[in-house]
């Protein structure tokens, strides 16, 4: 199983077809694939190794998919940054990683130059942007024009494929070791569970840095299909591209999906072509999902649940269960049944398993799951335990075999001896008219050692008190698990590159002082 196969095959069904789309550039699949055998010799040439990692530091781009198949075509590893990440977590990155060649788009030219002083192993700077390029690094278009293609080097199955950074919302961030196996695993799972057609046309929106964008890149190749490229999500610019580029299918997270579905374009945008919209990465509020339903009535909606260590696809929600009644209603808040190339359970602290509908950890086991953490033995021993990979969220499975998640189990609120799972509390308050979005977090409690706090932002004019949010939610939840403090406000919530809120940082100020940051 090798990732280069993918590329190989579409351009041999589909040469003419359009592979990349981007601004005011796109190539057929006979264009890309000559140009990432030239890209993988420019690589070689500059000392790209077998298992080499080379870092990419860039907004989205149809550069960034040559990247992708360029690096494991010359037989190295891909190693995509976190956009969001401040210059001493990039060092770190590269340091950890031994990455000896960056490639940076414009936007990030300035900060690859500050890390390169920090980081003694980094040898060379390739400029990916369409600006001037800075006098300490290579132009990727002058480079790749000079270079002869270059056979496949034929590493495949087992063998590093990439390195993928976490999120790093506690701590330094893990290196996840991904094969070829995983994404091309990955990939069929996707192009099937997705519904996808031959030469399916998808919008990236969502950041391409982070693995459940990425993995897209090996399902629609596997189609042949079109890929359709935004620099970085903005929900006009989202609805934008939809209008011209005519997608079938694109990702948002729940908190993408939130931002189209309030912005004020989307009723004169022409959406006719988009047939779905697939959601994961973090929990999302039935209130949500219905106004979706509403604002995209020809649109099929489905779920995706996993992680980076999954490469990254556990579980689906099909579309035909995001229904609100019928035989198949009751299953919307579900994070669906577990994909065709891997088996789940869910276990207790001594990996034992559950019984149906009893809240524990969830594990997975498969083709998907990953090679480890880089340079951590000891956390990869922590996480995979006899070949089961221990998620770190906290579900349940049904009697039908649907996961239904509660939370990280690293966020899971101790109140009174009672165990609470701000999903389960958010999606509570999501369900009132006036919220937009809420954030709920256990901080101390003196009493209750540990006390429920809802962070929530109102609708633009919409008005609530506290007290009748509470109210509200002891219609819906169980006492102990309602929020006992809420606090209203109006700015977003700090995200993470991959567009999850930063719960960490919204603790922060409750914490401070404290030896333990639960109690």
């Amino acid at each position: 199983m090798q990732i280069s196969a993918m590329l190989r095959r579409a351009a041999q069904i589909n040469p003419n077809g359009v592979a990349t789309i981007f601004q005011d550039r796109q190539q057929s699949w006979s264009q890309m694939l000559d140009r990432v055998a030239r890209l993988a010799g420019a690589l070689q040439a500059l000392g790209m190794k077998p298992g080499d990692r080379v870092a990419l530091l860039s907004l989205n781009s149809d550069r960034f998919i040559e990247y992708f198949f360029a690096v494991v075509w010359g037989g190295g590893a891909m190693m995509p940054m976190n956009i969001r990440w401040a210059a001493p977590e990039c060092a770190y990155a590269l340091s950890d990683a031994g990455a000896e060649i960056l490639i940076v788009d414009e936007a990030f030219k300035g900060i690859a130059l500050d890390v390169k002083s920090q980081v003694a192993g980094l040898k060379t700077l390739i400029y990916c942007g369409d600006g001037d390029t800075p006098e300490a690094m290579l132009n990727y278009e002058e480079i790749l024009a000079a270079a002869e293609g270059v056979e496949d080097a034929g590493r495949g199955g087992d063998d590093l494929a990439g390195i993928f950074y976490t999120g790093g919302t506690t701590g330094f961030p893990k290196g996840v070791m991904l094969s070829h196996t995983n994404f091309y695993v990955g990939g069929i799972s996707n192009a099937h569970e997705l519904n996808m057609k031959d030469g399916e046309i998808y919008l990236h929106a969502a950041p391409m840095f982070h693995i459940a964008d990425l993995i897209w890149f090996s399902a629609i190749t596997f189609m042949a299909g079109t890929h359709v490229v935004i620099p970085m999500f903005t929900p006009d610019g989202t609805l934008a591209a939809i209008e011209s580029h005519r997608p079938r299918q694109t990702l948002l997270v729940p908190v993408m999906l939130q931002m189209v579905l309030q912005s004020d374009k989307l009723a004169s945008t022409d959406i006719s072509s988009l047939r779905q919209i697939a959601y994961g990465a973090s929990p999302v509020t039935e209130a949500v999902l219905i106004d979706a339903f509403e604002k995209f009535p020809n649109v099929s909606f489905i779920q995706a649940f996993g992680q980076t260590e999954l490469s990254p696809v556990a579980t689906f929600l099909p579309t035909d269960y995001h229904v609100l009644d019928g035989p198949k209603a009751g299953k919307l808040r579900a994070a669906g049944r577990p994909t065709r190339v891997c088996e789940i359970r869910v276990v207790d602290e001594n990996c034992v398993e559950l019984p149906r509908g009893e809240v524990g950890q969830i594990a997975v086991k498969g083709p998907i799951t990953m090679l480890g953490y880089w340079n951590k033995p000891e956390a990869t021993a922590e996480t995979i335990r006899n070949g089961w990979v221990l998620t770190g969220d906290a579900g349940y499975m049904d009697a039908d075999g649907f996961v239904f998640l509660m939370d990280r189990v690293k966020d899971m609120i101790v109140s009174g001896g009672e165990n609470v799972y701000s999903a389960e509390v958010e999606n509570a308050i999501g369900q009132h008219p006036a919220v937009a979005t809420s954030a709920v977090i256990g901080i101390p409690s003196d009493q209750w050692g540990e006390s429920v706090h809802a962070i929530v932002i109102l609708h633009p004019g919409a008005e609530v008190t506290a007290e009748a949010l509470q109210a509200h939610c002891h219609t819906l939840i169980a006492g102990y698990k309602c929020p006992r403090s809420i606090e209203f406000r109006t700015q977003p919530f700090p995200l993470s590159g991959a567009n999850k809120v930063l719960k960490t940082e919204l603790r922060k100020p409750f914490w401070e002082g404290q030896s333990r940051q639960i109690s």
